[in-house]
């Protein structure tokens, strides 16, 4: 998917261009060392999708950036790769966006200190823009880490429930999508009505953005995810497919005899069909329609019309190529 043809603001994708310099300058410190470690993923690339919320909810693609507008992108997207830093150390990964991953490169110390090191840049960044901001990025990293804590705290548990998935992926997904809209919003001194509607909608986006993941993991090739389909399976994470498979009356027993423990292989993929064999796929694609909804509901009271449908755009086309049964 093209973030930008979907979006169909092409102010923005010249703002973002120029927010990659800012990105890259907010982090070098002077050390060879430590510069090469904390620009690894930056210099690896990615979406820039959250400094695209940020930056198209500050402008709606009707001006250009401000300096703020930017620097309200840069902090949440350092934010975003201090947890990628933390993460892959946690689940021992050794690639990340195509490139060896920090803790496969340097090591778990480095990479998590590291991390620290990005999550404290955002921090000043975020001071520097106002009390509010400061506040709201804090705040942020508060559910980042409750919705960290929510999926360890379940690994392996074959009893996890909706809510507690709906928890972690609402804390470790969603909250910083709501943050980079709210930032844009406050950076250009919108209406209050309008600083909740693009939170809420960043929210929605967010929570559709992970539950497509989630979809995707259980039906995409391993050529697609560039890992093996149903990983999440074989390191413990249930995620919504698999919960509503493991209540399943006829395959749930036999899938959950299988979990609880980490798979090999051929477990994992017999338990990915296991559970696109019921109507977990379907529930799941059920669940981001509704959350579709709500976004589309939350941009309405927006007044600027081309930000309107560009949202509206962008959150309807993480459903494309999605199975709705």
């Amino acid at each position: 998917m093209n973030i930008h043809e979907r979006l169909g603001l092409p102010q923005v994708e010249t703002d973002l261009r120029q927010l990659e310099t800012l990105l890259t300058e907010s982090v070098v410190f002077g050390d060879p060392y430590l510069d090469n470690v904390t620009t690894h993923l930056i210099n690896a690339g990615g979406k820039r999708l959250r400094p695209l919320l940020a930056v198209a909810s500050a402008t709606g693609g009707a001006r250009a950036a401000t300096r703020d507008d930017l620097l309200g992108g840069v902090a949440l997207e350092l934010m975003h790769l201090a947890s990628l830093y933390h993460d892959d150390v946690m689940d021992e990964a050794e690639v990340r966006r195509n490139v060896d991953s920090v803790n496969a490169r340097y090591g778990n110390l480095i990479a998590i200190v590291a991390g620290d090191y990005l999550m404290a840049r955002s921090a000043a960044i975020a001071a520097d823009l106002g009390t509010e901001i400061a506040g709201l990025l804090a705040r942020t990293l508060a559910w980042l880490t409750r919705g960290q804590v929510a999926e360890v705290r379940t690994s392996f548990d074959r009893d996890r429930q909706i809510d507690d998935y709906y928890l972690a992926i609402e804390g470790k997904t969603a909250s910083l999508m709501a943050a980079s809209c709210r930032v844009g919003a406050i950076t250009a001194q919108r209406p209050a009505t309008e600083v909740e509607a693009l939170d809420e909608f960043g929210r929605c986006f967010g929570m559709v953005y992970q539950l497509r993941d989630d979809i995707l993991d259980m039906v995409a090739t391993d050529g697609q995810l560039g890992k093996p389909a149903g990983q999440d399976l074989a390191e413990g994470v249930y995620t919504l497919p698999a919960i509503h498979a493991m209540n399943d009356s006829v395959v749930g027993p036999q899938l959950r005899e299988m979990l609880g423990k980490p798979l090999n292989d051929e477990e994992r993929e017999q338990a990915r069909q296991l559970v696109v064999s019921t109507d977990g796929i379907a529930a799941t694609y059920a669940a981001a329609r509704t959350f579709v909804a709500q976004g589309h509901e939350a941009m309405a009271i927006v007044a600027d019309e081309p930000l309107r449908v560009g949202f509206s755009r962008l959150i309807e086309a993480l459903l494309e190529g999605l199975p709705e049964a």
